[in-house]
């Protein structure tokens, strides 16, 4: 049987459509109000835009004869028919939105337009008028939204938490404002304000009001100008890239999009700019003629297609690589300490603090260094093609027996930026078969042979009939970790003051995110607190992250995990993140070390239930049999 739906079933129907959550209302009305001419629009929230959304604005206002056309579908003055949809400027064109909104909630609108006296107030429940009438207002628009989904409860268990929805909210009148810098945009959540931007048409400002200080004072202005398009706006310099794509910032048109192909130009443009698997700040202002672009009418996408893409693509890769290359990118660090590290003795090497008898103490003071850098990329963990082909040829026919088994070593997901490193499938023996259990052992500490250190980086030991390979590095980053872990889960990290404290501005969504997961952030041995605004302060971080370690882009690391993750965030999974990045503090490759410390970390190893690959999946030991030596010198030929 088909039945004709009543229009307060369509309504709420099409609602579904437009109204998903209290952010698309947020997105809806402030296109209006921008459209409507305003210069200045301000959104109150509560309880995350479940119990009231408020948006206030100084544009043009809504005639009182027009006020109910406005609540109809399909009823709109941005356009007359289908060819207009093609050369639509304006935000919201299809008509739907008051409707919508209407439909799954309790509205009261307040409007005036300059020229009249009086301005009207009318409310109007599920679609249903409950007062229309006269009113003393300013002029421009109030929209105020309340009780979102009262008639519809099914829909709104499917809301999450106010704090995350006020954070959707956030992103919103971040993205409106960066798109609209002549527009001033105040956000206010349960009478806090959380963003207030000037309005005064300097994008610069705009992204310091949105991002805080220190995204701000590392931007390249680009002002990029072809036939086919024009880019505008501003790149970040390498040292503020982040973990994942949420600051890759594009309009296109006015338009807030999402496009795979722009993302790609932009990575693109980045190209030896950047580590692996980081990507780039950039806000930038795509201007196309309109008769170039599809443009995607759904009410909920943000989809939009380039009609000449093979053409516009190679324009936006030159902008930004044009921007980024603008000045020297160099970092700057002290010659004479590298030098001096260069040619010092290896007699003259000091055990660092980490080989150190553990501290007790709960609480150590120190003054941070935050100026050097980490010269190694942290993705010298990832198994290279070198390092595939060193594994593949110690493990030979020769030295597995019929016990040995073929897997694949996976590299485990970076937590922060949600990639997961490629597989490489390697012949790997059992352990026990490998090593025969023997090796890192009391007994065989007083056989063992250190015969010396290859390439700064691979120590060679011999024991019995076998030369085993240790890295450096990944052995001495599988001790961090371990140790991290276990005082993790025993509740006994050891914080280290800083002094001076980090001072860290963080975006609206990153401080829900923070606060929402506080607790874990403070487990892992930090002290932080709110600084006033959207400023933090941190006094303390965990002792095991060593001085020369940037430690303000540690944290905004954490801070982009947190906020990717934030409502299927896994503590424990979290806090490997955070014991991975041991790395920063572990020996690096070519790096000089005496056979002191080397005996440390052998020593080390022995107390691990698993030595033998480091947290990212990468062996800390190989071995080579005296049998496979003698084959490749033709000492066996069978």
């Amino acid at each position: 049987m088909i039945n004709i739906l009543d229009d307060e079933t369509i309504n709420q129907i099409a609602a579904g459509e437009v109204v998903d959550r209290p952010s698309s209302i947020v997105k809806e009305l402030m296109e209006n109000s921008i459209d409507a001419g305003a210069t200045s629009v301000t959104v109150d929230i509560k309880d995350g835009g479940l119990s009231m959304i408020r948006i206030t604005d100084n544009g043009r206002g809504i005639l009182k004869d027009d006020i109910r056309l406005a609540f109809l579908r399909h009823a709109t003055s941005k356009i007359a028919d289908a060819k207009d949809i093609l050369t639509v400027s304006s935000l919201g064109f299809r008509g739907e939105a008051l409707a919508s909104i209407a439909a799954v909630s309790k509205v009261e609108l307040l409007t005036k337009v300059s020229d009249s006296l009086m301005g009207s107030r009318y409310l109007i429940e599920g679609g249903n008028e409950v007062c229309f009438e006269d009113a003393g207002v300013p002029d421009g628009t109030t929209i105020i939204v309340k009780d979102l989904f009262f008639n519809t409860p099914a829909r709104r268990k499917f809301m999450k938490s106010q704090t995350t929805e006020a954070g959707y909210i956030s992103d919103i009148c971040e993205k409106i404002a960066l798109s609209h810098p002549g527009i001033s945009i105040r956000l206010i959540v349960n009478g806090t304000n959380k963003l207030h931007t000037v309005g005064n048409g300097k994008i610069k400002d705009t992204i310091y009001r949105v991002f805080g200080k220190d995204i701000t004072n590392n931007l390249r202005e680009i002002n990029f100008v072809s036939e086919l398009v024009s880019v505008k706006g501003f790149v970040g310099l390498p040292g503020i890239s982040r973990g994942n794509r949420n600051y890759e910032i594009y309009f296109v048109n006015g338009r807030y999009i999402k496009n795979n192909a722009v993302c790609d130009a932009i990575e693109e443009g980045y190209e030896g700019f950047l580590m692996m698997h980081k990507f780039p700040f950039v806000v930038l202002y795509i201007e196309v003629e309109p008769e170039l672009v599809d443009v995607n009418v759904h009410p909920s996408k943000m989809e939009m297609r380039f009609k000449d893409g093979e053409h516009i693509y190679p324009l936006l890769v030159s902008s930004v690589k044009e921007g980024i290359m603008q000045k020297d990118l160099i970092v700057k660090s002290s010659t004479d300490k590298l030098t001096e590290k260069a040619i010092k003795p290896i007699t003259d090497y000091k055990i660092p603090e980490v080989f150190e008898t553990k501290r007790t103490i709960e609480t150590v003071n120190e003054t941070a260094n935050y100026g050097e850098k980490d010269v190694e990329s942290e993705f010298d963990l990832v198994l290279n093609a070198d390092e595939e082909i060193a594994v593949k040829e110690s493990v030979t026919e020769d030295n597995i027996t019929e016990e040995d088994v073929t897997e694949d070593i996976t590299v485990e997901e970076d937590f922060a930026g949600g990639n997961t490193f490629e597989s490489v499938p390697v012949k790997k023996a059992k352990q026990e078969t490998l090593f025969k259990g023997e090796f890192l052992s009391e007994k065989a500490k007083r056989y063992y042979k250190v015969i010396g250190q290859a390439f700064a980086t691979y120590w060679i030991i011999e024991y019995e009939d076998n030369l085993y390979i240790m890295d450096q590095h990944a052995a001495h980053e599988k001790i961090n970790y371990e140790h991290f872990m276990q005082r993790y889960n025993e509740h006994n990290i050891t914080k280290q003051l800083i002094t001076p404290p980090i001072v860290i501005s963080l975006s609206a969504t990153k401080e829900d995110a923070l606060n929402k997961h506080m607790d874990e952030i403070l487990d892992l041995g930090y002290e932080i607190e709110n600084y006033g605004n959207n400023d933090y302060i941190i006094r303390a971080v965990p002792y095991d992250i060593p001085k020369d370690v940037d430690r303000k882009a540690l944290l905004i690391d954490i801070f982009d995990s947190i906020e990717e993750y934030s409502d299927k965030l896994d503590v424990s999974a979290f806090a490997a993140k955070v014991a991975s990045m041991s790395c920063k503090a572990a020996i690096k490759g070519n790096q000089v070390v005496d056979e002191k410390e080397v005996i440390h970390i052998m020593d080390e190893l022995m107390d691990l239930d698993n030595p033998f690959n480091c947290p990212h999946g990468r062996p800390t030991l190989i071995s080579i049999s005296k049998q496979e030596m003698d084959r490749k010198f033709k000492r066996i030929v069978n």
